[in-house]
């Protein structure tokens, strides 16, 4: 008689998964928030996109209807590459690349200039600071493989 042995895998089992799975998580809520009336102020003015949408999430962080859905992909990558190891590490190191880009990206384009297409304010602009070193940090820091790994870490 043979046994059959199935080993179980817990998604996001390692800290960086579970770093990703956080940040995607919260990026999609983000996004979600930014299309509800309460917790985005004057979503009736809601644009696709461009300087010209005065909706502010949480009455602070400008958005439109792009930025939104930017939030809700961030965060359905996020969930999707907590799956694995080196999903989890790119997410975080490579969405905290681009974060960076937008960090400069906001603070070279005038708020009210054409150029300024996400939309994206000064309060914006920091939080993509903030996220750019967090993910970097927590991509390099938690993605690092330790000599006795035994999980598939891809």
């Amino acid at each position: 008689m043979s046994t059959t042995h199935h080993t179980t895998r817990r998604f996001a089992e390692t800290p960086v998964q579970k770093a990703a799975l956080v940040f995607g998580i919260v990026f999609f809520i983000v996004g979600l928030g930014g299309f509800i009336p309460g917790l985005t102020q004057d979503v009736e003015s809601l644009q696709f996109a461009g300087h010209e949408s005065h909706a502010m999430l949480m009455g602070v962080f400008q958005v439109s209807i792009l930025h939104n859905i930017v939030h809700l992909l961030y965060g359905v990558v996020g969930v999707l590459a907590a799956r694995t190891f080196g999903g989890a590490k790119q997410f975080l190191i490579w969405g905290g690349a681009v974060y960076a880009l937008l960090w400069l990206y906001g603070l070279v384009v005038p708020d009210e200039h054409a150029a300024n297409f996400v939309p994206l304010n000064a309060a914006d602009d920091w939080l993509h600071f903030v996220l750019a070193a967090a993910m970097i940090a927590l991509g390099v820091l938690l993605g690092r493989r330790a000599a006795h790994a035994t999980h598939d870490r891809r």
